[in-house]
């Protein structure tokens, strides 16, 4: 997958790339006649706004309107025209109930056989499920763990114009033998010592390539990936670092196609892991700067925030991390300063309620090498302060499209931020260790309250 060089020049052009919400637009929201700001107290953020529906004036006259003689008006509305299908009316054919609807039938929430709690039978290449633990038609069942996930929503079929290359992969649970294989690789030994370390394990990983390179790559990472995840010791599979960023796919319907397959795929191999993925969305720092927002359309047109929550919502993502890398001097054409830049990226998270949508970290590539206490402790609480992010990652190592390598050296700053421990993860790469995985991750542990380990 070539994973290591690739992130790095992805992370590195997220450095190199080129506010606030304007006091006018709160002002302009007061001088609005439908605004219900009065009703906040005074302290109340300029960015939350409000406007009535109905004001309580036009609310006692439609009060009025409902009650007046006796609800005459109430009693004589009739039901709002909707597509409603009337099945006594002639040439109607409406499907009738299935005798034991309720033990059973294709219409019972339960597979067959397992109304009592047992398991279901499942046919010969049938996939089928009970409490959420898997089973494949060869009998291999996943591991179970405490971290529940949402099931894949589904999507629209991609265009024909748009073609899949692995959309018909089948990767089913891994078998025991795989498992063991995998936790005597690299990063399967860096698993078992991050688990001994006390630290919470996400796989950190880029199936773009192999979805892109055809079914047989495809299923052969996901297996790869799965076999490793299957461990109890693994909470989750961050499956793309640079989602809709770099040059891995030219269409929204090309990533939505492989947000869902891959979602989809480890699903099977690895059932009860969280999913998430890492990107970017470059128009939430521009705030009400409009030109800021159209240039930022016009780049990156496969980041705007309708086409990363429409990925969100196709897989049904456990996790999305937002890097923070063109928040420190992407927008200095605009006027706009990197504390502006966060803050306007916090309202827009926290106005289109993602947090609701799936849990949101953000993702710090800029702590590595000399920085000042102030500045490490400012980056990492920002998002947490204002309310946008549950938790923030940062990079132990960064090596740049220069070869360049800094590394994180505020590790005195970052361990007086103890009660923000669990909150912190640190991503480590086992392949580049700075003394041996086990020695470094007793150090991160010291830190971090979790670790997204690199793996190829």
């Amino acid at each position: 997958m070539r994973l290591t060089l690739r992130r790095a020049v992805a992370a590195g052009s997220m450095l190199a790339l080129i506010g606030a919400v304007a006091p006018a637009a709160a002002a302009h929201a007061q001088d609005e006649p439908r605004s219900c700001r009065e009703e906040f107290a005074a302290d109340a953020p300029a960015y939350v706004q409000c406007f009535w529906l109905a004001t309580p004036e036009e609310a006692v006259d439609i009060a009025r309107f409902w009650g007046a003689d006796d609800s005459a008006n109430l009693r004589a509305a009739e039901p709002y025209p909707g597509l409603f299908i009337d099945c006594s009316a002639p040439g109607t054919s409406c499907p009738e109930p299935q005798d034991g609807g309720a033990d059973g039938d294709e219409n019972s929430p339960l597979p067959e056989g397992a109304e009592d709690g047992g398991a279901p039978e499942c046919e010969a290449g049938q996939e089928c499920a009970v409490g959420g633990h898997h089973e494949g038609g060869n009998g291999t069942n996943g591991p179970e763990t405490g971290s529940g996930t949402r099931p894949a929503a589904a999507t629209p079929p991609t265009p024909a114009a748009q073609p899949t290359p692995a959309a018909a992969a089948v990767t089913g649970p891994v078998t025991a033998e795989e498992v063991a294989a995998a936790a005597r690789t690299p990063v399967g030994q860096a698993v078992t010592a991050a688990k001994g370390a006390g630290l919470r394990v996400w796989l950190d990983t880029e199936l773009a390539d192999d979805w892109k390179a055809g079914e047989a790559a495809f299923t052969a990472a996901v297996k790869r990936i799965g076999a490793l995840a299957a461990r109890p010791e693994v909470a989750g599979i961050r499956f793309s670092a640079r989602l809709g960023y770099d040059t891995a796919f030219a269409t929204h319907e090309e990533v939505s196609a492989f947000v869902t397959a891959a979602s989809a795929a480890l699903r099977r191999a690895a059932p009860g892991k969280q999913l998430g993925v890492h990107t970017v969305v470059p128009e939430f720092a521009c705030g009400a700067v409009e030109a800021c927002k159209t240039e930022m359309a016009k780049r990156y047109p496969l980041l705007a925030p309708e086409r990363i929550e429409a990925y969100l919502t196709a897989a049904g993502l456990d996790q999305l991390t937002l890097d923070g890398g063109l928040l420190r001097g992407g927008y200095t054409a605009w006027g706009i300063d990197a504390g502006a830049a966060q803050r306007n990226q916090s309202i827009q998270v926290r106005a289109r309620a993602w947090d609701v949508l799936t849990r949101i970290a953000a993702e710090e590539t800029g702590l590595v090498g000399d920085v000042t206490a102030e500045e490490v402790a400012e980056r990492v609480s920002a998002p947490l302060k204002d309310g946008a992010a549950q938790q923030v990652n940062l990079w132990t190592r960064l090596q740049d499209g220069q070869g360049g390598v800094k590394r994180l050296t505020a590790w005195d700053t970052l361990e007086r931020l103890g009660p923000l421990q669990r909150r912190m993860a640190a991503v480590y790469d086992p392949a580049t260790p700075e003394t041996d995985p086990a020695a470094d991750l007793r150090r991160i542990t010291g830190v971090f309250g979790q670790v997204y380990l690199t793996t190829p």
